[in-house]
């Protein structure tokens, strides 16, 4: 039910509102062996208005009936959630696609963070989207990421720590032994001035996953303002109002007609120009 939060459906739980094989179940670590049958008493949220389409411009890269492949500017909240209730990609979508609003999140299966660029693919139909959260869930989707980063890590290496929301901070993610498995591999695509040009190829998708774990390993992505705040940037990059991350490649296998599909963007101008700044002599 991915329309539903994690904290909403185990509200509903600890509620009475979930009964497995035909009985109330109120608790929410109890693990499942499979084949059981779960009937959940929906509630809805009196405070939740329906999102509202809105013409906001999409940069397409690919559409047909069942899937569509965006290529997502910075600065563009995929969903709408706390402080951002108007202006994302869910809206887009809806004003795109009056017929998104029958899908759970209007066909959006996976995210990126407001300041991160990149493509992203969004389900036309309740089939395409089961088949891309499974695809997803079973790490089939390929997803690569370039990014630029503080120092010069090694030319290639895999972060494999699992990751957790922070103890004290609950706005950020850490590495933290116990939590949800997280695995990143990075290639060293060109050194610069205190900075690197890396790709990162994820295995899992968690939240601020490169964004945690190339600062875990001593190198986190310039004008990240929550991962890399403590570090001394580059002169060259101090002006960079992001963090430096875009996801320009992507592959997967397409819902209806099983064809292995990809597809590759260039990196957005102001990645560009924050490489050749970085590449000049200092």
């Amino acid at each position: 039910m991915p329309e539903y939060s994690r904290s909403r459906l185990q509200t509903w739980i600890r509620a009475g509102q979930v009964c497995l094989d035909g009985k109330i179940c109120t608790d929410v670590k109890f693990r499942l062996a499979g084949s059981e049958q779960l009937q959940i008493e929906v509630e809805p949220d009196p405070e939740k208005l329906p999102d509202e389409p809105e013409d906001i411009p999409l940069n397409i890269v690919f559409e047909d009936e069942h899937i569509l492949v965006i290529n997502k500017p910075a600065g563009l909240v995929v969903h709408p959630g706390s402080g951002n209730h108007a202006g994302t990609l869910l809206n887009a979508l809806l004003w795109h696609d009056p017929e998104a609003a029958g899908l759970p999140r209007a066909g959006i299966v996976h995210r990126l963070d407001k300041d991160t660029s990149g493509l992203m693919v969004v389900a036309r139909t309740l089939t395409a989207q089961t088949d891309l959260v499974r695809q997803l869930q079973a790490r089939t989707v390929k997803r690569h990421y370039a990014a630029v980063v503080i120092n010069c890590p090694p030319e290639h290496g895999t972060v494999d720590q699992a990751i957790d929301r922070h103890p004290t901070q609950r706005t950020k993610m850490t590495v933290m032994p116990g939590g949800r498995e997280a695995r990143t591999h990075f290639k060293l695509i060109e050194r610069l001035q205190g900075a690197a040009w890396i790709e990162c190829v994820l295995d899992t998708g968690r939240t601020h996953q490169i964004r945690v774990h190339m600062a875990h390993l001593g190198f986190p992505l310039i004008g990240d303002p929550v991962y890399g705040a403590k570090r001394r940037q580059p002169v060259e990059a101090a002006y960079f109002p992001r963090q430096a991350l875009h996801a320009f490649e992507l592959g997967l296998v397409h819902p209806a007609t099983g064809r292995a599909m990809n597809w590759r963007v260039e990196l957005p101008d102001d990645l560009v120009e924050l490489i050749e700044r970085l590449r000049r002599p200092a």
